[in-house]
């Protein structure tokens, strides 16, 4: 696996990670893949939506309260007919299927990640 080059300290403090809380989760059926429609709330920045490739290893319900780690700084994109609000990180498997980064401890909805 190939190293992306290396980035400054002052590119890593432009992105604007928070953790927050999925309060919402529907099917996507005109994306391109599978996809779920997640809405997530982050406390005093309100909630996002964004679209998610998550679903060969999350069904709807184990999604609703949990949280994730998602970039909110983006600027919206528009996949299909939706417009994406933030980016959901997650971690690529072997196979593509993505597992969410997640938080061990309950934190606050909105809190930074540095």
């Amino acid at each position: 696996m190939e190293l992306k080059p290396e980035i400054s300290w002052s590119d890593f403090e432009k992105i604007d990670m928070r953790s927050g809380t999925v309060i919402s989760v529907s099917d996507f059926p005109k994306a391109r893949n599978p996809s779920y429609i997640l809405e997530i709330d982050f406390g005093e920045l309100g909630i996002r939506k964004s679209a998610a490739q998550i679903t060969k290893l999350y069904s709807k319900e184990e999604l609703i309260g949990k949280q994730i780690i998602a970039v909110v700084n983006f600027p919206r994109k528009q996949i299909a007919n939706f417009f994406s609000e933030c980016l959901v990180l997650g971690v690529y498997g072997e196979n593509k299927e993505v597992t969410l980064l997640s938080l061990s401890l309950e934190v606050g909805n909105g809190f930074q990640v540095g």
